[in-house]
């Protein structure tokens, strides 16, 4: 075995986090670790980085137990980890990042800056991507940093890659780039600890799946043995009926309205649509169609250069998040630890701060009528946390996406824009924020909601909104929404089908 962990046990604060878990890594071999968000995947991976000690239990690598993991050990034992937030120093450049990892340097040695750049070229080269070494890493989108992991991974030697969630901001492109980069490991004897909650990908990918619940080993497998049905089954510990739990709804009045929008520096031109009360819109379209940016313009974080917005018929005037909150709409954005909320602050902080007047009439927090309103919240949304004073940074992702919502459900608003409501969410997590949706939906909120997954759109919308090189190219009723469809408006190719506006 590459690398092997028996019985291990680990316990926060009296809340168990692991216990006995055996996971065991072969060379040349795709290894899928799969279970809910809070099942215990990260506090393993940790373990097995040495960035956290066990209560118990042996981990051993390439057949030699290690007594006690550390990070600058498994680093030396050819363990390297890509997460989905990717740790690069933003001032630095590419190659600087990459040298980090790669390069022994004392002292007073001198740096071959043209051996560096090349270096650093040639690692981004084996993945795919045309990323210029000497680009500063705060300039680079989140595909980028991943990418850039993935390279020095590759540059380390590594033995034992553990990848945590990597596709989650990649494009498709870019996902076959990251497949190749997987087989090519494979073949020089590396194995790859992989975890995804995009299920297709563990079964495209994995030799073996492992299911973690509840912080147990549920059962190794291969994954030719296993159905998706009996996986999602194992993970979530009991029948998932729909991931989709779309409903009828009786529509009501039209409560937002977009004419002919144009946002030159956004390349947003001539959109136009509508979105009614219990109304849910899709809007899908490739990477780099506008989908964010148009999110981002509505809710007034970047300015329009013409067109309308209306809301329930009269045109409204929204030039900043302020106007857009005061106008009854509400932005929970894609990047949830960046902009969904604040991870070092509580659940009960971040749940007030879209509508601290109702909880501070008199320019004073009423600390009782915050702590009731973030309680409602947590029963509503099912958050699952030791209390709501935790803070958010410690819940898993799906219940950090709950806690975004709470923030924006408190300013009572009557549009809701999710952007990427599910992204890097295990299915348990996905299939209750779908539900939420719903009950939200049929409550009377009009709700437009942005995805790169196409199951969900289909899943989920009443109508889908295709969007291509900043325009609307067309838009399907749920009836007339098929792949093909959405894929041949989403290319600009001609066989869209129908289209309703």
């Amino acid at each position: 075995m590459l690398l092997e962990a028996q019985g291990v046990t680990k316990a926060y604060a009296g809340v168990q986090a692991l216990r006995q878990v055996s996971f065991g890594l072969q060379p040349g071999e795709v290894h899928a670790l799969v279970g809910e968000n809070g099942a215990g995947k990260s506090t393993l991976i940790k373990i097995m980085t040495g960035a956290v000690q066990p209560d118990s239990g042996t981990l051993s690598v390439a057949g030699q137990r290690v007594a006690q993991m550390t990070p600058a050990l498994s680093r030396a034992l050819g363990i390297a980890a890509i997460y989905q937030q990717p740790a690069l120093f933003p001032d630095l450049t590419v190659a600087e990042n990459i040298a980090l990892t790669l390069e022994q340097a004392g002292r007073w040695t001198r740096i071959d800056w043209r051996r560096r750049r090349q270096v650093a070229a040639d690692l981004l080269g084996r993945v795919g991507a045309a990323i210029d070494p000497d680009r500063p890493c705060e300039s680079l989108s989140m595909p980028e940093q991943q990418i850039v992991e993935i390279a020095k991974a590759i540059g380390a030697d590594a033995k034992v890659v553990i990848m945590d969630e990597p596709t989650a901001a990649l494009t498709d492109r870019e996902v076959e780039s990251l497949f190749a980069v997987v087989a090519r490991l494979r073949s020089h004897g590396a194995g790859v600890i992989y975890i995804s909650h995009r299920l297709d990908e563990v079964f495209a990918l994995a030799d073996r799946i492992t299911v973690l619940r509840d912080g147990e080993t549920i059962a190794t497998q291969p994954t030719a043995t296993l159905s998706r049905a009996g996986l999602i089954a194992m993970m979530i510990g009991r029948e998932l009926s729909t991931v989709f739990p779309k409903r009828p709804v009786a529509l009501g009045d039209v409560a937002l309205e977009v004419r002919h929008l144009r946002n030159a520096a956004a390349g947003l031109r001539d959109i136009s649509f509508a979105v009614r009360r219990g109304e849910i819109l899709g809007i899908a379209g490739l990477v780099g169609s506008g989908r964010t940016q148009l999110a981002e313009t509505v809710f007034g974080l970047t300015p329009l250069d013409g067109g309308e917005v209306l809301r329930d018929g009269r045109t409204v005037t929204i030039d900043s998040p302020r106007t857009a909150i005061a106008a009854g709409i509400a932005y929970v954005p894609e990047d949830r630890r960046q902009h969904g909320v604040i991870l070092d602050m509580s659940i009960v902080a971040n749940a007030s701060l879209a509508n601290l007047p109702r909880v501070s009439p008199y320019g004073l927090i009423d600390r009782g009528a915050e702590r009731a309103a973030a309680g409602d919240h947590l029963k509503r949304l099912r958050i699952k946390a030791p209390s709501i004073d935790s803070d958010v940074g410690t819940l898993s992702g799906g219940n950090q996406q709950k806690v975004a919502l709470a923030r924006w459900l408190s300013a009572s608003p009557s549009v809701l824009i999710l952007d990427e409501p599910t992204q890097g969410v295990d299915v348990g997590s996905k299939a209750e924020i779908h539900d939420l949706m719903q009950g939200l939906a049929e409550r009377g909120l009009a709700i437009v909601m942005i995805s790169s997954e196409l199951p969900e759109i289909l899943g989920m919308s009443d109508r889908v909104a295709v969007m291509h090189a900043g325009t609307i190219r067309g838009i399907l009723d749920r009836e007339h929404a098929t792949p093909a469809r959405v894929m041949a408006l989403a290319l600009a190719e001609d066989g869209g089908g129908p289209t309703a506006s």
